[in-house]
C-alpha cells in the first residue's frame, strides 16, 4: 500500500475557471464552498469561475479563493474514496496551503479556516503600503552565498531577507523593494542562474510582515484547534506539530520566517513517503518535489480527470 502525502499549494497558483470540473462533479467539493461563502460573505465560486483575473489575483481574494478550492478538491478527494482505507502519513502546504493541510487534517473546520485567511490576506495587505514591498527568486545559488548577498543589501533603513527555501537552488527572497533590488543585482553577480521578480502585492515571510503577524496573533489565539488526524508538517520548523497547542503560535510565526518547503519534503520523504499527491489549483508543488527528489511519485490533482488517477492509485 502506497505511502503517501498530501500538499497544498499556496498564493500564486490560481487562475480563472480552476477546479471548475470538481465543483460541478462532486457534492462535496460545492458543501465545502457552500460553508466558507456563508463564513466570509463573498462568492467564491463566482470569483473562481468567473474572474476577472485582476480580481482573483488580489491577496484579499486569492487566499480564500485557493484555500477554499483546496478544500473542496480534498473533499472530493474523500467523496471518491481516495485516502478512505489508506490514510496519509502526512499533510502539508506551502505557506497559505498550511491552513488547508489543516483542514485536510481536521485540526480547524472550513469555517474555522475560511475566516482565519480572510483576515491573514487583510492583515498582509494593510501591513505594508502598496509598492513599498517586491519578493523575487533567485535560481542558481546557494543559501550560503546568497545570505551573504542578502547582509550586504541591507541597510537600517531597508531589509531582505530569503523568504521560500523551495528546492535545491531555488530560494525567494522578501523584503523593500530596494533592498530587493539590490540583492537581485548581487545575486547575479555572485552567480545566481536567474532571478525572477515576482508579481506580488505583499512581501510575504520576512520581518516586514511582524504587524500582520502581531495581528493574526490575536484573532488565532481565539481558535480552538484539534489534534491534526494525520501529521500536519509546519513550514517553520519542517516537522509535524508536536500538538495542537503548538499550531497558534506557528501559524503567526509562518508570516515573518522562511517557509522551509524543501526540507519538508525531505522530512516526509525520510520517513518513508513514496508518493505525493498535490491537492489544489496549478502543479507547482509536484515540480519543486521533482527537484527535491526525483525518485517519489507526484499527481497534481485539480480536475476531474486527475481525481480519478488518484482514485485508482490511492484508494
Amino acid at each position: 500500500m502506497a505511502f503517501f502525502a498530501l500538499v497544498f499549494p499556496g498564493q500564486g497558483s490560481q487562475s480563472v475557471g480552476m477546479g471548475g470540473d470538481i465543483i460541478a462533479d462532486f457534492k462535496a467539493a460545492r458543501l465545502v464552498f457552500e460553508e466558507a461563502e456563508d463564513e466570509l460573505h463573498k462568492n467564491i465560486r463566482r470569483l473562481i469561475l468567473q474572474g476577472p483575473q485582476e480580481e482573483l489575483s488580489k491577496t484579499e481574494n486569492t487566499q480564500p479563493a485557493i484555500l477554499v478550492l483546496s478544500a473542496a478538491i480534498h473533499a472530493a478527494l474523500r467523496e471518491a474514496g481516495v485516502g478512505s482505507n489508506n490514510l496519509p502519513a502526512f499533510a502539508a502546504g506551502h505557506s497559505l496551503g498550511e491552513y488547508s493541510a489543516l483542514v485536510a487534517a481536521e485540526s480547524l473546520s472550513i469555517r474555522q479556516a475560511a475566516g482565519l485567511v480572510g483576515k491573514r490576506a487583510a492583515f498582509m495587505q494593510q501591513a505594508v503600503a502598496e509598492g513599498q514591498g517586491a519578493m523575487a527568486a533567485v535560481i542558481g545559488l546557494s543559501s550560503e552565498r546568497l545570505d551573504s548577498v542578502l547582509k550586504e543589501a541591507s541597510t537600517a533603513d531597508e531589509i531582505v531577507a530569503a523568504a521560500n527555501f523551495n528546492a535545491p537552488g531555488q530560494i525567494v527572497i522578501s523584503g523593500h523593494r530596494g533592498a530587493v533590488q539590490r540583492a537581485q543585482q548581487g545575486a547575479k553577480e555572485a552567480g545566481a542562474r536567474a532571478v525572477i521578480v515576482l508579481k506580488v502585492s505583499v512581501p510575504s515571510h520576512c520581518p516586514l510582515m511582524e504587524g500582520a503577524a502581531d495581528n493574526l496573533k490575536r484573532v488565532l489565539a481565539g481558535i480552538s484547534f484539534k489534534e491534526p488526524a494525520v501529521p500536519v508538517v509546519s513550514n517553520v520548523t519542517a516537522t509535524p506539530y508536536s500538538g495542537a497547542d503548538a499550531i497558534a503560535d506557528l501559524l503567526a510565526k509562518q508570516l515573518i520566517l522562511p517557509v522551509r518547503w524543501e526540507q519538508s519534503v525531505r522530512y516526509m520523504v525520510d520517513n518513508g513517503v513514496t508518493g505525493f499527491i498535490e491537492v489544489g489549483p496549478g502543479a507547482v508543488l509536484s515540480g519543486l518535489i521533482k527537484r527535491i527528489d526525483a525518485q517519489v511519485a507526484t499527481l497534481a490533482v485539480g480536475n476531474t480527470a486527475s481525481l480519478r488517477e488518484a482514485q485508482k492509485k490511492y484508494q
